[in-house]
């Protein structure tokens, strides 16, 4: 497997979480205290602040967590797409959005000026993904298991996506992971 490889700034589309070792992005009612006492990868924040133009977030996550800036010290275009903007808690940081989710992106891509756009929501994700408008998939995979929560990607019945890997010598191989519980 390859090295940390940075994040570049080339107007792509990511679908960006800490994922749970078994698929989950938050836990019961968006909670991610599932989260707290893990650690990043040295060096890997300053590259997505670096190159982040725009967020496109959904309503639940909003509600859950406010106008909490994505990394704490980026500044920059939020857009939450919501069916019901009229009771959303107005801030200067956001734009509410009510419209289809192509459209939706097409805003906030526009907004990032050429920078990349990180979806953090798991259902516009798979909206995007199912309309072919995701470029990459970017995740952290954090060592514990949820069991309940806020999939990914939950699509029952649906038919496999297929991904390249992109840190990987073999973009088709496995991802092989080892972990041990902590006793």
């Amino acid at each position: 497997m390859h090295e940390f490889t940075p994040q570049t700034a080339e107007g792509k589309v990511l679908w960006h979480f800490s994922m749970s070792l078994d698929g989950f992005v938050a836990g019961p009612n968006h909670s991610m205290d599932w989260m707290e006492g893990l650690s990043d990868t040295p060096g890997i924040i300053d590259p997505y602040i670096d190159t982040l133009g725009a967020v496109l977030g959904g309503r639940d996550g909003y509600d859950m967590y406010g106008d909490t800036k994505p990394y704490g010290m980026w500044d920059g275009p939020v857009f939450v797409l919501t069916h019901h903007p009229e009771d959303a808690t107005p801030s200067p940081n956001i734009t509410f959005l009510s419209c289809d989710v192509a459209e939706a992106l097409r805003i906030a891509v526009k907004a990032a000026n050429g920078k990349n756009v990180e979806v953090h929501s798991a259902s516009i994700g798979q909206q995007l993904l199912q309309l072919g408008l995701i470029d990459e998939i970017d995740l952290h995979i954090a060592p514990v298991l949820l069991g309940d929560g806020i999939r990914l990607y939950d699509n029952p019945g649906g038919s496999p996506i297929r991904l390249r890997a992109m840190l990987q010598d073999d973009p088709l191989a496995e991802l092989n992971v080892r972990y041990r519980p902590i006793r």
